[in-house]
């Protein structure tokens, strides 16, 4: 029996003789069925005709993105942290070949993900690499597909990894959506890793801030200042977000309190 793959979110789900009738992550309001309706492949499927590619965006932090794209698209990040690697948010493709590249970059001690549009393959991903656990904000658990003992959920707003990183539930785009802080990443001045939490704008120097991107539906400024409030006070100074080219390289603190002001101005005025 394969694992299914929803062909439109990339989202795994469990082994079954048939794809499952619907894809909740889909159905949600800040995703879409799209008109052709669900639609579903395999990881076997997948490995026929894609690939993935691994790309040093600076020491010690690597994108994976899968090529041609697939699902949303997005690319996983991995980093090399201090007490072993982790991954970030997570593509559907996992292949030998990606495999050999990532334990030449010491493998995977960890996995965690901003929010449910990012689990990918995940659990395939965790299998792949020795069983590597997969750190959950708790109120992700209904919107997981795959569910393994290898997951763990946590609670609260704050998670210290023992690989040397941190997790921060900040809500937003989900109630539970977190960011990732590497410290030591940017020559030490810390890198935070956003996903569509505080999602990099194209002009490459803004945020912006979003309960549904497809469906162009806004936060409220309240949710905004929340989101504010919870990661100014970590040490950063670059945000990568989770499409490629996606990335502030310098005073990420600044872009952040400008990009939510602008925002605010934007729905207020």
């Amino acid at each position: 029996m394969p694992h299914y793959l929803c062909a439109t979110c990339g989202v795994e789900y469990g082994l079954a003789e048939s794809p499952p009738a619907r894809c909740p992550i889909c159905e949600d309001t800040r995703q879409y069925v799209p008109p052709g309706g669900q639609a579903w492949t395999t990881m076997e499927a997948l490995q026929a005709d894609h690939h993935n590619v691994i790309t040093e965006l600076e020491p010690g932090l690597h994108q994976i993105v899968t090529e041609p794209a697939f699902g949303i698209g997005q690319r996983a990040l991995l980093v090399q942290a201090s007490g072993g690697n982790v991954l970030w948010d997570c593509v559907s493709l996992i292949d030998d070949a990606t495999v050999k590249a990532v334990q030449v970059l010491g493998g995977l001690s960890a996995m965690a993900a901003s929010h449910p549009h990012m689990f990918g393959a995940m659990v395939a991903w965790s299998h792949a690499f020795g069983g590597a656990p997969i750190h959950l904000p708790a109120g992700f658990e209904r919107w997981v597909g795959c569910p393994d003992p290898l997951i763990q959920y946590w609670s609260g707003d704050q998670r210290e990894l023992e690989q040397g990183v941190s997790l921060h539930r900040c809500g937003g785009h989900f109630t539970d959506s977190d960011v990732l802080l590497w410290p030591d990443g940017a020559d030490g001045r810390g890198v935070l890793l956003t996903s569509d939490t505080l999602h990099v704008t194209r002009d490459r120097r803004h945020i912006s801030f979003m309960y549904s991107y497809p469906n162009y539906i806004p936060l409220p400024a309240a949710t905004v200042d929340r989101i504010v409030e919870r990661v100014l006070p970590l040490p950063f100074d670059r945000v990568y977000s989770h499409f490629t080219d996606l990335q502030i390289l310098a005073d990420g603190k600044d872009a952040v309190r400008r990009s939510a002001e602008r925002y605010k101005r934007a729905i207020e005025a």
